[in-house]
């Protein structure tokens, strides 16, 4: 840690834009993503907050072209059966401003869908599948569930692969077929795939995502105490 307040600053202010910058990347180029990169996003990955240090993550890096082929088959099958699905029930855009951010929104998960399986890598993070539920003569005593535990880590990974100029989209939607991954990948029955994130270099660029205000949904020591 560097005792120059100067420096420490400007850390301190790359790492926020590092955060205001990170956006879904859905688009990518054949530049690869080396073993090392994974490994260092890895690392920041395992220091992510995790409920009372359980650390109930495990993570399973695809490469091999034919595997992320038939993980990418999957993905964009269980993508066209949500998005067709979701099409029917989506509210009316409430503005010309937010049709067109929905449809661009849209054409890049497509995208994402019919391309995945090219991606210079994925990493699947994987859950095992336990209750944190406790008992006492009271009853049960519910903190949360495990899944908690493990967004962190891939935030976590997120922002380093963002740190090193590379892109990632945060997946869930192959658990409409989550048990053929499943099979694909090996993993066992005893744990949930929670995240399915490609990696690669960004065609188009890092930047802000356009987001409702802060000042919006924020309230103060009260539910419906606002400042403005």
């Amino acid at each position: 840690m560097s005792d120059d307040p100067q420096r420490s600053t400007t850390n301190d202010q790359a790492l926020l834009d590092a955060i205001m910058t990170t956006r879904a990347i859905r688009r990518y180029t054949d530049e690869p993503v080396t073993d090392e990169e994974i490994a260092t996003c890895l690392r920041a990955a395992v220091q992510a907050p995790n409920n009372g240090n359980i650390q109930p993550w495990q993570f399973l890096v695809i490469t091999d072209p034919g595997t992320k082929r038939a993980v990418g088959e999957v993905y964009g099958k269980s993508y066209h059966r949500f998005e067709n699905t979701y099409n029917k029930i989506a509210p009316l855009p409430r503005n010309e401003k937010d049709a067109e951010h929905r449809d661009r929104m849209k054409r890049a998960s497509r995208y994402l869908a019919d391309t995945i399986g090219e991606a210079p890598a994925m990493v699947a993070f994987l859950m095992p599948k336990i209750d944190l539920t406790m008992r006492d003569e009271q009853g049960p005593i519910f903190i949360g569930t495990t899944h908690a535990s493990v967004f962190p880590a891939v935030q976590n990974f997120i922002l380093a692969a963002r740190a090193l100029g590379i892109g990632t989209a945060f997946t869930t939607v192959y658990r409409v077929h989550e048990d053929e991954v499943r099979e694909i990948l090996g993993v066992p029955e005893s744990f949930e795939i929670v995240a399915l994130v490609p990696m690669g270099r960004p065609k188009g660029k890092f930047g802000i995502a356009p987001r409702r205000p802060a000042e919006q949904v924020t309230h103060w020591n009260r539910y419906g105490e606002k400042r403005t």
